[in-house]
């Protein structure tokens, strides 16, 4: 009989066991703060960028036990505002050039953690058919940024239509930089946002390779498109507080991972792309 009486307390001991861990489990489950954590806010723009996220590095991170929530700003300006502000987790949508740029302007501390597959800026026309129909009074519209301004004036210079000067600091780029122009083209600066649609009133525009694509423009149908390198090829942003955390670990090794490598290789959508060392290795 005390052997039945010690076993049934043992039950009942056990029993209320599971039934608090179970308890506290729920509790957990259901705890905002304990969701919050797992959540990442990933931030773009317009471009190629929040699809290769979706389709090679939201399944590791889901894997992982993470939610994703993708939010849409409509220049870099506000998305690097939400990262240092803490409203989002990261930002997909800029190059070394203009993330130092950035930081120098507004006294913050955005660090970049891995590179993305980059579309180069391209030169597209919708009047004309080749770079040889140039002639004296062509507009061309260019980016009104200095960052970018100095790409697309490098993509005049390397077909032959205007001279730049040598500026070792690509922010103080400007018009006044072009010191010969034989083709006799007119330049006109504006946003890079509306570069697509201003294709309808000038012969020609320099458009970044994610405003060309997410305006329906192939590469293949520019007339020519920069030669890209390392410091202009797009990358993670996180705010420097976070370089080291959990979440930022886990996204850089879902982008260097091989499962977003044969998502990337494996997709037409991104021939052309300028990829990152780790695609090499």
């Amino acid at each position: 009989m005390r052997r039945l009486v010690i076993l049934a307390r043992f039950a009942t001991a056990a029993a209320c066991s599971m039934l608090m861990f179970s308890v506290n489990a729920a509790h957990a489950a259901d705890d905002p703060a304990a969701k919050a954590q797992q959540t990442l806010r990933i931030g773009f723009v317009p471009g190629p960028y929040a699809d290769e996220f979706r389709q090679g590095v939201e399944p590791q991170l889901v894997r992982k036990g993470y939610t994703v929530r993708y939010v849409e700003f409509s220049t870099g300006l506000e998305a690097n505002h939400a990262v240092y502000s803490g409203e989002i987790t990261a930002d997909v949508m800029q190059h070394s050039v203009y993330l130092k740029s950035y930081n120098d302007r507004n006294g913050t501390d955005l660090v970049p953690v891995v590179q993305v597959p980059t579309p180069p800026m391209g030169l597209y026309s919708t009047k004309h058919r080749s770079l040889t129909e140039v002639k004296r009074g062509t507009t061309v519209a260019v980016p009104n940024d200095p960052v970018n301004l100095e790409r697309a004036l490098k993509i005049l210079q390397n077909i032959g239509w205007i001279r730049i000067r040598a500026n070792p600091n690509p922010v103080d780029v400007t018009e006044r930089d072009v010191i010969a122009n034989p083709a006799g083209i007119r330049i006109v600066p504006l946003e890079s946002a509306q570069a697509p649609r201003a294709l309808e009133d000038v012969d020609y525009a320099a458009i970044q390779g994610n405003f060309a694509i997410a305006s329906g423009h192939r590469l293949a149908d520019a007339l020519a498109l920069e030669q890209m390198t390392s410091p202009y090829v797009n990358q993670v942003v996180v705010k420097a507080a976070n370089r080291n955390s959990r979440a930022t670990a886990d996204i850089v090794a879902a982008y260097q991972s091989d499962e977003f490598r044969h998502a990337i290789l494996g997709n037409r959508v991104y021939d052309g792309f300028r990829l990152p060392d780790y695609f090499h290795r």
